[in-house]
């Protein structure tokens, strides 16, 4: 008998529906602090308006002003997620290949999102 530790973290995505990239990302908790890390790159970055499914901590991160709750607003960034279940095996359902360590899920994380913009030019 063994036992596993399951340590989980949330990938929280900033998209540009209109350009059609990645702004930013963060690894974490799911909690608020997650999310107001992400808040604090990307608010300057933003001019329109941000949107966001009906998550209750939304709500205290966004500011009212520039916050549209709506599910069906959400569909870009549901494409994003499915992005990264294709181009990263440990983010599949089911896998063998999992990360270790966090900061190796963020290196990955960050080098598809640079490829995804691209940003850097590497062959895949």
């Amino acid at each position: 008998m063994y036992w596993v530790k399951k340590n989980f973290c949330w990938i929280w995505i900033a998209v540009d529906r209109n350009g059609h990239s990645f702004i930013d990302c963060e690894i974490g908790a799911r909690g608020t602090e997650t999310g107001e890390k992400l808040w604090e790159r990307i608010k300057d970055k933003i001019d329109g308006k941000v949107c966001t499914d009906h998550w209750k901590p939304y709500e205290n991160i966004v500011p009212q002003e520039k916050h549209i709750q709506s599910k069906k607003e959400t569909f870009t960034v549901e494409g994003y997620n499915s992005l990264f279940r294709h181009f990263l095996a440990r983010m599949r359902r089911r896998t063998k290949c999992y990360t270790k360590a966090k900061y190796m899920l963020l290196y990955s994380v960050k080098l598809l999102i640079f490829k995804w913009n691209n940003d850097i030019s590497i062959l895949f």
